[in-house]
């Protein structure tokens, strides 16, 4: 007697296609903002929490090296906020000698600060010259998705002498593997998606805040950007130690998450003039 084995086959074929659809799915889950989980139990943040200098620490925090060039001038305090700090005593900060102020805008194309009109409208009328960046996440979309993205939510500049030109935050991901899934080639062309696109949209060429160790390793220690780009670099030390590939001096150096009233602080490469000279482009 011939055996019918087209239900088994039917059987198999269907468990297979209900498979596929939950692998799709949650593979999609993942991209989203909230998903914080990995392959091997890894806990990672909820996204839209990223803030500047979140790996930093864990990385690249206690490294010193040679300084460099231009760091015998005169240099001028800062700080950079986003959400974690809430509503920002900006009266306390002036008063301490803080003249400028960076605030997280953005993160890739799904969150927007919901601080971000305290901290930068707070900023400025305490007398602070001030600006906004973005958290990159490059694995989420184009770089020129993301730079419509901050210049659309806080992101802009405007030539009143108080507004900097926006940054874009590229350092370790910090809700999975450090370079996004990128190969350096593709770090590369999404910076400067993002940095054209930024330019094309606002006039002004967006400041790139990284640390020296996550661009050798994501970008390759790339050095097509420092003859347009300012560098604000990372470092948690006596010293700012070695610059990526194409800078020869920094802009602003982040040197402690741990300074008073906000926990990043930042020395401006230069007297308030030259804060003015950026602003005013």
């Amino acid at each position: 007697m011939p055996v019918h084995r087209s239900g088994t086959v039917q059987s198999a074929r269907s468990r297979l296609t209900a498979a596929g659809t939950l692998l799709a799915a949650l593979s999609l889950l993942l991209t989203l903002p909230g998903a914080a989980s990995a392959d091997d139990g890894t806990d990672f943040p909820e996204r839209g929490t990223a803030r500047m200098g979140q790996g930093v620490l864990a990385h690249d925090g206690q490294q010193g090296g040679v300084t460099p060039a231009g760091t015998t001038a005169v240099q001028t305090e800062g700080v950079d906020v986003s959400g974690h700090q809430g509503n920002v005593a900006w009266p306390t900060l002036w008063n301490s000698g803080v003249k400028w102020a960076y605030v997280k805008a953005t993160e890739g194309t799904y969150y927007k600060n919901e601080y971000f009109a305290q901290q930068y409208n707070g900023s400025y009328n305490v007398g602070m010259i001030r600006g906004s960046y973005h958290f990159a996440t490059p694995n989420t979309t184009s770089g020129a998705a993301q730079a419509n993205y901050f210049v659309d939510n806080g992101g802009g500049w405007s030539r009143d002498g108080k507004t900097l030109p926006g940054v874009l935050d590229i350092e370790w991901n910090p809700y999975g593997a450090q370079c996004y899934g990128k190969t350096q080639a593709a770090m590369v062309a999404w910076i400067r998606d993002f940095v054209n696109t930024y330019k094309a949209r606002t006039g002004r060429d967006a400041v790139i805040y990284t640390a020296t160790s996550w661009w050798k390793d994501c970008t390759g220690n790339n050095a097509s950007f420092g003859t347009t780009n300012p560098l604000w670099v990372a470092r948690y030390n006596s010293t700012v130690g070695e610059l990526p590939a194409g800078w020869g001096f920094y802009t602003i150096w982040q040197y402690t998450s741990s300074g008073p009233t906000v926990g990043d602080h930042n020395h401006f490469n230069g007297a308030l003039d030259r804060v003015q000279a950026l602003a005013n482009g």
